[in-house]
């Protein structure tokens, strides 16, 4: 009988060891994984959580280990930025209209969870936050006149060696030098200066501003007349690339899917995903079969929510990249999840010529 019962009391000891090894395995492989206000939601389910997420640590790993597009930052003319989130119980900023700032802003661009915003007065400063910590750093004056709506692209790539987020900003802006000239001024957070680069293009070429896009050291922007700008960063060259745009009636938009920059179309019946394949086709000989894009996703929607090209302006793609779609139709806004092939409407529009910039819930220290 005693030995019965004592085989049941390490039966129970076994278990409950087993509950608690479970419970860290939970903590260190499957919290960073999760968005920030998720994880803010945790912090009350144990003392030992709580502590563990609000470590410096902690938020080091999870802007590491969380990547996922998590909604959009909105702003209509000179009203004050708002939040759309791609699913409410999940993602979240505590301060939707950045008023944490020390002054009233335009948002401008945003990367891996790190926002870009300009300031209004004065020299109209950019600054560099995080909408989920609401902690922000203010960059010195550039030393071009970037114009009223920047062509500039945020440049953050996560890094386990780097505890604090290091960073660029690319700006391409018209030279006042050369006519029909676009130069290029960098900023690096490494070096807390900004300078202008010596390469020059020369086209007579008007570029979309908040079309910019990096992948992998290199900065794309789409340009009039169905070409991209390409700016290689390391070796600080431009070239000219035939975009694909043909039949869109500007109803596309550049982004990133799979490491790779993609083109993503609207036509009559969805939506066409094409990514760069080859860079160098305009060096081949001739009849090569070698193509600039491939197709990735074919995707149809019904009923269609794009107009004709004659209306685009009703409708429209807002973004593309990830695994996340957005687009504006009949004064509403969607998200097309290519994943889970699922369409949802998270919000209504009310300005057409309103700035959009995504965000990734995550706990990155600046």
């Amino acid at each position: 009988m005693d030995r019965g019962r004592r085989a049941n009391q390490v039966l129970v000891n076994k278990n409950s060891k087993i509950y608690m090894d479970l419970k860290d395995i939970v903590r260190d492989h499957a919290l960073p994984y999760l968005p920030a206000k998720s994880l803010f939601r945790f912090t009350g389910v144990c003392r030992d959580w709580k502590l563990d997420i609000l470590t410096p640590f902690f938020a080091h790993k999870q802007s590491n280990c969380f990547s996922d597009i998590s909604g959009f930052f909105y702003q209509s003319r000179a009203d004050p930025p708002s939040f759309i989130s791609l699913d409410r119980n999940a993602y979240g900023v505590p301060d939707p209209c950045l008023k944490f700032l020390p002054e009233p802003v335009d948002i401008r661009t945003s990367s891996n969870g790190l926002l870009c915003c300009q300031g209004r007065d004065g020299y109209k400063a950019y600054y560099i936050c995080n909408p989920v910590t609401k902690k922000w750093k203010k960059l010195p004056k550039a030393n071009a006149d970037h114009g009223s709506d920047p062509a500039i692209v945020l440049i953050f790539e996560p890094s386990l060696l780097n505890f604090v987020a290091e960073y660029k900003l690319v700006c391409a802006f018209p030279s006042v030098d050369f006519d029909n000239g676009y130069e290029f001024e960098i900023y690096s957070s490494k070096e807390g200066s900004w300078r202008v680069s010596g390469e020059i293009y020369f086209g007579n070429k008007t570029l979309v501003p908040r079309s910019g896009v990096h992948v992998n050291d290199i900065v794309y922007w789409q340009a009039m007349g169905s070409q991209i700008l390409v700016f290689d960063l390391k070796m600080e060259r431009t070239q000219l690339l035939y975009g694909d745009f043909y039949g869109t009636g500007g109803c596309a938009a550049l982004g990133l899917m799979d490491g790779k920059l993609c083109l993503t179309k609207a036509q009559s019946s969805g939506l066409t995903v094409n990514v760069l394949s080859n860079a160098y086709t305009n060096t081949m000989e001739m009849n090569s079969k070698a193509r600039t894009w491939k197709t990735k996703h074919q995707i149809t929607l019904s009923p269609s929510p794009f107009a004709p090209a004659a209306d685009r302006l009703s409708s429209n793609i807002m973004f593309a990249s990830g695994n996340v779609v957005l687009f504006r139709s009949g004064g509403k806004i969607y998200s097309y999840n290519l994943k889970t092939k699922e369409t949802q409407c998270v919000g209504d529009e009310f300005d057409y010529d309103a700035r959009i910039v995504s965000h990734v819930n995550s706990l990155v220290e600046i």
